[in-house]
């Protein structure tokens, strides 16, 4: 009985059903963005020189993945120094205190191949709260054989419901669009 159980076994991991597809961000051609409306007027977009990001799936449409990035605060950048210094402090991320913006998903909806709605946990100044963000999905092969994938996630939150700062929206607007994108490469 146990030869036949382990018979079972090897043929049920040779044949995928167990098989879990594991994915990485290739930093070097990704990018964690955002953008903010300030005085009502103008865009302002900044973006995290630092993250982790990777995509866990067992099926190969995706349905089931688990996304999760990890964010390092401090390394937040709009290009001016006297904002990104303000928005490290206390006052906006508190780096400090707060190091990470995490996000892990907790489903996934496909909408069609390419698109899905991805719900998750975000964690921003200590606050965790769920959230829906749009996500497109597309497959390539690398020069060198190896899986690639193309990955865009859009997608708006709150930023008084994290905790965020304290100006208001006339100053700088409560609405927050997330833009990500990156290649990741399976492992």
């Amino acid at each position: 009985m146990k030869k036949i159980n382990l018979l079972v076994a090897a043929l049920l991991v040779s044949s995928g059903l167990f098989a879990q597809s594991k994915w990485r961000v290739d930093k070097a051609h990704a990018k964690v963005g955002f953008a903010v409306k300030h005085m009502m007027l103008s865009s302002v977009d900044g973006y995290f020189k630092k993250f982790e990001a990777s995509i866990i799936s067992s099926k190969e449409d995706f349905s089931d993945a688990v996304f999760e990035v990890t964010i390092e605060t401090a390394s937040v950048s709009t290009d001016n120094d006297a904002r990104d210094k303000d928005l490290r402090s206390a006052h906006f991320f508190d780096v400090t205190k707060f190091p990470q913006i995490i996000f892990k998903s907790t489903s996934v909806e496909k909408v069609d191949d390419k698109t899905f709605k991805v719900a998750g946990n975000l964690t921003i100044h200590g606050v965790t709260k769920p959230v829906k963000l749009d996500l497109t999905l597309s497959r390539k092969t690398a020069a060198a054989k190896k899986p690639v994938m193309e990955v865009n996630v859009t997608g708006k939150i709150n930023r008084t419901n994290f905790g965020v700062g304290s100006d208001p929206a006339a100053m700088i607007g409560n609405e927050i669009t997330l833009k990500v994108n990156g290649e990741f490469e399976q492992e």
